[in-house]
């Protein structure tokens, strides 16, 4: 049933309008009431949402999966507990029958599939909502891993497609979301990846490209392409025996350095956000796989992000200001990056990159009282969601393979001081792109100089700030309460219209699929009447 385009996108769509109405009934019930207790009724109920959207994704698979996985990424705009909750979706569903995987190759291959191959092992042995991996053996007896897209995906992924934009809609007009992020250049760059992912000849360039960019590089591998076996749906590579990067048993037994091993992982994820403008943009453990002998394998290229090179550098302007603690040029960097909107509140954003790169500093993160941790953390966050910071749809896979990557590092090296490991390499980076401009620029030695004069230059200012700080966040917070009561009542107002209109529009959709056409007129009325209401409130 979950398979049929219909049920999908109702049960999609279904379950976004339910998460909508509950929060927009719940908010205007405690209007001016926020107490410990009602926050705690109302993580209770984020808690309850995420386990339903999760159950859902886990039965629907497809793009659903994908969705959660992202959105488990973004603190800018989804609460602490629903991200909880969706931090450990991976995309692991049960494999589809042999023969319907054999099926697949010999359309793929137009002949049967032993012509190919030697041998197929029997069971996969990997199975995610795209694609399976089976383990196989060719006619010269090279072993391989065949890679077949799952009967179907086609016409799942495009149902879903479908939903995703019934709901963005419903996110751009009912819910403060469409003030955040750009959903529409969001979904242009969900296609787009998903779309390169559903192509196994795109997964075959990718790889290629990254076996010519990382040739070079010591300890680091990627698989052979088998051109004259791959298709569209049909992708074989070179078979590599390894665990799990992530396996800390497979490194304590082959006696491997784990913090050797993390940096090599840093430097090799720094160099494609620095050099090339590409990277790998899953780079979950299961995609990062260790040798015995240490050796780093990368496997999986079908998601693929791109940072241009006018970004690249906007990204040096922002590491250059950490490194030299100019916050100032962070957050003109950040917004060259499209993170902040004009009007933005820099005194207090500036404060809390301060407090956060000065507490990792000095390790108060890992030394601190947890209680202290959890403040800092809390605030930060709190000044992020009530800030106009924005996450570029061009950037949103690139936050969440930064994340998962994060995630892997501190996996093997709890320790591990990401900030001493990328100082050398980007201020190396740095020097090479000036180097290549023949000379150092004026505007690069004069930033270089204030950068480098930083510390004494802004102690003054921050002795002010430090003293004006609790007026300004008292005026800050009274005008963005007001704005946020009056911007709800509009908000819920139209809210309600809406999701007449919607369910309206879904009562005549299933009236239509069922034929009953009493209740389709009844649906009709009640749809042409809610779309009037919408479009009359102000």
């Amino acid at each position: 049933m979950n398979q049929i385009t219909f049920i999908r996108i109702f049960r999609i769509v279904w379950l976004a309008v339910k998460i909508f109405l509950q929060v927009t009934i719940f908010q205007k019930r405690n209007r001016g009431k926020w107490t410990p207790l009602v926050e705690k009724r109302w993580n209770e109920m984020i808690t309850k949402q995420a386990k339903e959207y999760k159950n859902l994704a886990l039965k629907l698979g497809g793009l659903m999966i994908k969705l959660g996985q992202f959105l488990s990424t973004r603190a800018d705009i989804m609460p602490p507990s629903f991200l909880e909750e969706l931090e450990g979706l991976t995309d692991r569903v049960p494999s589809v029958p042999r023969k319907d995987i054999v099926s697949v190759l010999e359309q793929e291959w137009n002949t049967a599939h032993t012509d190919y191959l030697s041998h197929l092992s029997e069971s996969a042995i990997a199975s995610a909502s795209i694609g399976e991996v089976y383990k196989g053996v060719l006619k010269n007896g090279l072993e391989v891993a065949v890679k077949v897209q799952r009967p179907g995906t086609d016409r799942i992924l495009r149902a879903d497609f479908k939903a995703i934009r019934i709901v963005i809609w419903l996110a751009e007009k009912f819910t403060p979301f469409g003030k955040q992020i750009d959903f529409k250049q969001l979904y242009v760059e969900m296609t787009e990846t998903i779309g390169n992912e559903l192509n196994f000849l795109k997964e075959l360039q990718n790889g290629r490209s990254f076996a010519d960019r990382f040739d070079a590089m010591e300890g680091v591998r990627i698989p052979m392409y088998f051109d004259e076996f791959t298709t569209r749906r049909v992708l074989v590579m070179e078979w590599i025996e390894g665990a799990r990067i992530t396996d800390l048993a497979f490194i304590e037994k082959n006696e491997l350095d784990r913090h050797e091993i993390s940096e090599r992982l840093f430097i090799l994820f720094l160099e494609q956000i620095l050099y090339g403008g590409q990277f790998h943009a899953d780079p979950h453990g299961g995609n990062i796989l260790l040798e015995p002998n240490g050796g780093i394998v990368l496997i999986d290229f079908g998601m693929i992000g791109t940072i241009t090179k006018k970004d690249s550098q906007s990204v040096l302007r922002a590491a250059e200001g950490i490194i030299f603690k100019n916050y100032e040029q962070v957050l003109d960097a950040l917004e060259e990056l499209r993170f902040l909107l004009p009007q933005a509140d820099r005194a207090v954003l500036e404060d809390a990159i301060s407090r956060l790169v000065e507490a990792y500093e000095s390790n108060e993160l890992s030394q601190m009282d947890s209680f202290v941790v959890e403040r800092l953390l809390d605030d930060i966050q709190d000044i992020v969601r009530t800030q106009p910071v924005q996450l570029p749809a061009e950037f949103a896979f690139f936050g969440r393979a930064a994340s998962i990557f994060v995630g892997v590092l501190h996996i093997l090296d709890p320790n591990v001081d990401l900030m001493a490991l990328a100082r050398p390499r980007i201020l190396e980076w740095a020097s090479s792109q000036k180097e290549g401009k023949g000379m150092f620029g004026k505007e690069d030695v004069l930033r270089w100089v204030l950068n480098g004069t930083g510390p004494l230059r802004v102690f003054p200012q921050k002795v002010i700030n430090y003293l004006e700080e609790p007026e300004r966040l008292r005026r800050y917070f009274e005008n963005r309460d007001g704005k946020e009561r009056e911007y709800r009542r509009d908000l819920q107002s139209r809210m309600f219209a809406g999701v007449f209109t919607i369910l309206s529009f879904v009562g005549i959709s299933v009236s239509v699929w069922f034929w009953n056409e009493p209740y389709m007129w009844v649906s009709s009325v009640f749809f042409v009447g809610s779309l009037w209401a919408y479009r009359s409130i102000k």
